[in-house]
């Protein structure tokens, strides 16, 4: 690893590392694993041949634009969200579609903006919304306590994809336990489209298996888990026959681990550049304003703010739902260098 070259990608991210270097520690305690943290945040980067971000993300998808009253991210990450554009133009206001997003967004506010997109299905977020709206994880108590239970042998299966809930499964994987990644037969892993390097990194060592996505055609695989983790929103896996609530009430000492962007009672879709923009995880270039930083930052910084969850939660005996926010992990990491640093 050439650690020279990823030193390069912490520094404009330093100042806000204090809580996930916290997370990482305690998450070394309860395993012995420890954390490389400018691997587990920039390593895709390295990997990929990217540059540093500016008002557009490290991969080009995500774009930060000035609206009425502040600015908004938009996320055209998917052959599907270029094509709405038009559509999200009109909503705007803008239906000639004469200078683009850019002439656009100044016609609404950020909040305006970031609500049309996502009724396109288009991931999209005012800078700084989800700051101060609720905390990075948030643990339900819904199955009974076991005894602590070491890592080793433990069975997780894993219905994520992309690269938070692979990072947090890569984690408890290295700390010992099994993991199986599932995926959908009609659906396979976004990320295997990515740089082949960084998908073989996150699954090394793990099993995986193709499967039909029908209802009950997950129930097998499921009855084996000690912990599952995805990140999917609820009523997607309810309508294959999958709820966490029976999943943890089924037998003493089980994790869901549930992976969104704002909650799992938001159906709104979030990647991990526009969910950094929402936590107000942004860099300031010099005319002070936003611009993105790192390599879709939310992401990293969830998966090892989930993996650090899942431990804590299995070294107390298990039991509960892990509802893990990007947005509001971001969150954590801006609002630490606000408490350091106010602004003037």
């Amino acid at each position: 690893m050439e650690n020279q070259a990823l030193r390069a990608w912490m520094d404009s991210v330093e100042p806000f590392l204090a809580p996930l270097a916290d997370v990482a520690s305690s998450f070394t305690a309860l395993t012995d694993v420890p954390v490389d943290l400018p691997t587990a945040l920039f390593l895709r980067a390295q990997l990929a041949g990217l540059g540093r971000p500016g008002r557009t993300s490290a991969n080009g998808s995500c774009h930060l634009l000035r609206a009425a009253d502040g600015w908004a991210a938009v996320n055209l990450a998917r052959p599907d969200d270029l094509a709405a554009v038009p559509a999200l133009l009109a909503l705007l206001g803008s239906p000639d579609e004469a200078g683009g997003l850019r002439a656009a967004l100044p016609r609404a506010t950020a909040a305006e903006a970031a609500e049309s997109a996502q009724l396109l299905g288009i991931a999209a977020a005012a800078a700084g919304s989800a700051q101060g709206v609720r905390p990075a994880v948030r643990a339900e108590r819904w199955g009974e306590r076991s005894s602590a239970r070491a890592m080793a042998g433990l069975r997780i299966v894993d219905f994520s994809a992309l690269w938070a809930g692979p990072l947090c499964a890569r984690l408890l994987g290295l700390a010992g336990a099994r993991v199986l990644k599932v995926e959908s037969a009609t659906r396979p892993d976004g990320a295997r489209m990515g740089t082949p390097a960084f998908y073989r990194w996150l699954h090394d060592g793990h099993d995986n298996r193709i499967v039909d996505f029908t209802p009950g055609a997950l129930d097998e695989i499921v009855a084996e888990a000690d912990v599952v983790i995805e990140a999917s929103r609820p009523r997607a896996l309810r309508r294959l026959g999958l709820r966490a609530e029976e999943f943890l009430a089924a037998r003493p000492g089980r994790v869901w681990v549930g992976i969104t962007g704002y909650g799992r009672e938001s159906d709104r879709i979030a990647f991990g550049d526009d969910a950094a923009v929402a936590g107000g995880l942004t860099g300031l270039d010099p005319n002070g304003d936003p611009v993105f930083l790192g390599d879709a930052l939310a992401d990293p910084v969830t998966g090892v703010f989930a993996a650090h969850a899942a431990a804590r939660s299995l070294a107390e005996g298990g039991g509960e739902l892990l509802c893990v926010s990007m947005a509001a992990c971001a969150a954590t990491l801006a609002d630490s260098r606000t408490r350091v640093h106010p602004p003037c």
